[in-house]
């Protein structure tokens, strides 16, 4: 019988290190989702404002987008594994502090803001040193594309099944319950890394500033045309398109008239889409023309986005949502590949934190937007406009996409 490692779409499994990795990730990830889900419905509960749910939105992930720059330094300077156990410690006590919050019955919104500052500032440091401490992880250079796409789709598969779960706990139980399950899905991550088995870790000397380095990597990427482009469709994608789930609560309740559990569904048939995009992309062969593959998933995501804003019967939105979903991934996953792959090791770290600026910078901005721009013509409006100008960015990009691709290598 062939071990698990022998199977194409999990050959990273082969590295040790990288199991436990994702493991322990997998298990956070479903925690996340929960608590993400969790706080949007609370927001909207006591509001009932799209605008206010952009504000949540805006709150997580700006921070993130500010701190960036000595994120992804730190994690080129310091010790990634370190990093890591400091920010899931601190995320641990964030979740803690906000079942407190529910639980007590004291649900104030700028309470609920701050500490979703907090998480903000939190992920600026951890997601780079995660992203990097992948490639410590994997034994083999030919299999990094592969633990990538892999750790997308767990990622995937937890934003299939955590909004779905969290809508169950919310109705049952309430939102404390769903925050303290995310404080100890934290837990996963840190027996992950205390089962690793890593080199020792060797300080790096510099006498160079943090915006110095920085900078370095503003220039690298200047010159490096491929991961510049994915950087910048990556952008603007961010900013007008991703920030659709912004409106998500507003179909659940208006739309559809449902409740929690209506909105948990509409985000785990987004996470179907995207555990199939993801699982696609595991499977591929290296060499595969990914940036074409990137062309067609923002056309789908386009199309979804478009069909789902208008069918008011929920089986065939619910399918729109999967597309929506499916094209969605791709845009993270493969730039993540792109840049994890062609980065040089020495400007690894630094990289992934201006691609994660990208996000970070674009999305909360875009959620106050779309939150904005659906209160003045509404959800399905909003939602169709994207929908369209997620197709226009497809075809804006078309020649560089399509184009013959070079093959990855690592430097």
């Amino acid at each position: 019988m062939k071990k698990i490692s022998q199977y194409n779409i999990f050959r990273a499994f082969a590295s040790r290190n990288y199991t436990y990795y994702l493991v322990g990730r997998s298990v956070s990830q479903f925690g996340t989702w929960m608590q993400r889900t969790a706080v949007v419905w609370v927001v909207y509960s006591i509001t009932h404002s799209p605008l206010l749910i952009g504000v949540a939105l805006f709150a997580e992930q700006f921070p993130s987008f500010i701190f960036s720059i000595p994120g992804g330094v730190a994690a080129d300077r310091y010790n990634r594994y370190t990093i890591i156990k400091i920010t899931q410690i601190t995320s641990m006590v964030q979740a803690v502090l906000l079942a407190v919050l529910v639980i007590t019955g004291h649900t104030i919104i700028w309470a609920i803001l701050l500490l979703s500052v907090l998480l903000g500032i939190i992920n600026a440091f951890d997601v780079p040193a995660r992203q990097a401490l992948i490639h410590d992880v994997v034994a083999s250079p030919d299999d990094l594309p592969n633990a990538l796409s892999l750790s997308t789709a767990t990622a995937s598969m937890a934003q299939l099944l955590g909004p779905a779960l969290s809508g169950i706990v919310l109705s049952a139980f309430g939102a404390g319950v769903c925050f303290l399950l995310n404080a100890a899905s934290f837990g996963g991550v840190i027996l992950s890394l205390l089962l690793m088995k890593l080199p020792a870790y060797q300080p790096k000397k510099t006498d160079k500033k943090v915006m110095t380095e920085f900078a370095e990597g503003f220039a690298y990427i200047k010159n490096t045309p491929d991961i510049a482009l994915m950087v910048a469709m990556l952008a603007i994608v961010s900013l007008l398109v991703l920030p659709y789930n912004t409106v998500l609560p507003v179909f659940a309740k208006v739309v559809f008239k449902g409740d929690a559990s209506t909105y948990g569904y509409i985000n785990s048939f987004v996470g179907i889409g995207a555990v199939a995009g993801t699982i696609f992309l595991a499977s591929r062969k290296p060499g595969a023309h990914l940036k074409k593959m990137l062309f067609i998933s923002t056309l789908l995501m386009g199309v979804g986005l478009i069909c789902f804003s208008q069918f008011k019967n929920f089986p065939a939105a619910m399918f729109f949502a999967a597309i929506a979903g499916y094209g969605s991934v791709a845009q993270f996953t493969i730039s993540n590949i792109v840049v994890q792959s062609d980065a040089a090791p020495a400007m690894r770290g630094r990289t992934m934190g201006i691609l994660l600026m990208a996000i970070f910078g674009m999305m909360p901005v875009g959620s106050l937007l779309i939150g904005a721009v659906s209160e003045r013509i509404g959800a399905p409006a909003t939602v169709l406009a994207q929908g369209v100008i997620a197709i226009a960015i497809a075809l804006l990009f078309v020649k560089y996409l399509t184009r013959p691709s070079k093959k990855f290598r690592l430097k």
